[in-house]
Formats: C-alpha cells, structure tokens, sequence
C-alpha cells in the first residue's frame, strides 16, 4: 500500500516535531549512525570506482553501490542533515520552532561530521586504501582535491540538485510500507544524484577527511601526483581550511535550500488544503 503526497507530508511533520524533542544522547547516536553508514557507502563506492577510466561509467558504477548509505538509515534508523532540512515542515505548520530546527540541525550536522570521521579512520588504517598497489589511496585523494576546488557558487548550485534528489528518495520511502518499496524508492534518487556528481554534505564528511589523510601517506600522495599530475603544493591545499570552507559551507547552503525550500515548502505549498484536513 502506498501513501499519497498528503498523508506523506502529515506523517512527515508529527515525526519531525518528535525529532526535535529527543534527548541529546538519542539524537547524537543517531546523527552518528546516519554519518557513518553514508560515509561507508561512500567508501565502498569509491572501491568500485577508482579503476574504472569512464567517468560516466564510474558514475553508474558508484551509483550502484552508494544508496546502500540511506538504506541503512532508512531501515536502522539515524538522523540525516540532508533529509532532516525538510522539518521545516513542521516549524511552517507551527509544530515546532525555528530556534528548535536550528539545534535539531547543528546537533546532526556535527554528528554527522562524527559519524563521517570515524568511518575515515577506520578505512584509512584498514589497508583497504593500499589497494591496486596504492591506486585506491591515489583516487581518494582525487575525489577530495576535486571537491575543494570547486567554486562557492559551484558547491551552492550543486548541493541544491544533491538534496532534491536526497528529499525525494526520504519521502518516497516513506510512502510506502513494504521493504522492497522503500529499496526502490531509495535506490533511483539516490543513484541519479551520484551520476550527476553533485555535491552532498555528508558523504563530503568522508570523501574529503579520507583524501587529507590519504595525502598524509607518502605512497598514496606520490601515487596521486604520478597518476594525476598534481604538484605537492596542490596536495598541501587539501587540509581542514579547504574543507570547511571551500566546500562543506557551500555544500551544506546549497543542501538546506534544496531541501528546504525546493522539496519541503514546495511540496507543501502544493499540498496545504490536504494536509491541513486532519
């Protein structure tokens, strides 16, 4: 059975005014959780990807494999930056707050980032970025330098398309109640905004720490400049300076209007009289 956008929406803002009530300790676990399994999707993507010359192939390739990240939300729970920008519902439904939305998002956005670092580490010190004689540490480093050179407007533009496609797949798994449902709901949106290489918050949380301590390895940075011809002062600029405000602050603007505004108030803008029937 499958809900309609409506009835979607309705259960959508009770759920996210019950977010923003949770004790700290339970939304902290949470905002982990959600930032570790997005951060192991993206790993294993990367594994999958780093061999493969294509770019779009990579792409389909990688888009394959990195849903599994909000699957694992979806079907353990977690508290999603990206996903939990769409309680703005509730605060324009006058549910909650803006001053409880601000907290409700800064608390998963830092434990999220927590969540991101851990995974980093682990990966970093499991040998898996040894593989192909170091390539996969190389490639990782690729990923990171090209997402802090992107431009502000760039990260803006590009987390607004990430997080339209990351709402979607959040609401349409709602929608429905069955396993399998919720796996295709999450699986397309979730592969289409990997494909379109656009940017997401969270999954930068990964990518970007585990290129600066791929970068910290002089196997993997020579690899990296043989491979990519990138020089060593181009490597020293990939560091936690670059990360925050080269491309999380953009990214993570550009992510709360695309959530937010494109997907959320949009949504119940076009869905106000059904959703204010009960």
């Amino acid at each position: 059975m499958i809900k309609n956008i409506a009835e979607t929406l309705r259960d959508y803002i009770s759920l996210a005014a019950k977010k923003m009530e949770q004790p700290i300790w339970k939304r902290t676990l949470l905002g982990i959780m959600a930032g570790a399994f997005i951060a192991l999707g993206a790993a294993t993507s990367s594994v999958a990807m780093h061999s493969i010359s294509s770019v779009g192939i990579a792409r389909v390739v990688g888009g394959c494999i990195f849903p599994i990240g909000l699957m694992l939300i979806v079907f353990l729970g977690g508290e999603l930056f990206t996903g939990d920008c769409l309680a703005i519902m509730a605060c324009v439904e006058k549910k909650s707050s803006i001053f409880d939305l601000v907290k409700l998002l800064f608390c998963v956005w830092v434990t999220n980032f927590a969540g991101g670092l851990i995974v980093a580490i682990l990966i970093v010190n499991s040998g898996e970025l040894s593989y192909s004689d170091g390539m996969l540490g190389a490639y990782t480093i690729k990923v990171a330098m090209g997402k802090v050179n992107i431009s502000f407007l760039q990260g803006v533009c590009s987390g607004i398309l990430c997080n339209i496609f990351v709402c979607g797949a959040v609401l349409m798994a709602s929608m429905t109640k069955d396993m399998i449902g919720k796996i295709l709901a999450v699986f397309f949106p979730i592969m289409a905004f990997v494909v379109g290489g656009f940017e997401h918050c969270v999954a930068n949380m990964y990518y970007i720490p585990a290129g600066i301590f791929a970068a910290g390895n002089v196997r993997y940075a020579e690899s990296a400049m043989s491979e990519y011809g990138f020089t060593r002062d181009e490597l020293m600029s990939l560091n936690w300076q670059s990360f925050f405000f080269q491309n999380e602050l953009p990214v993570t603007i550009g992510n709360i209007i695309g959530g937010m505004v494109c997907i959320g108030i949009v949504l119940l803008i076009l869905n106000k009289k059904e959703v204010e029937k009960s």
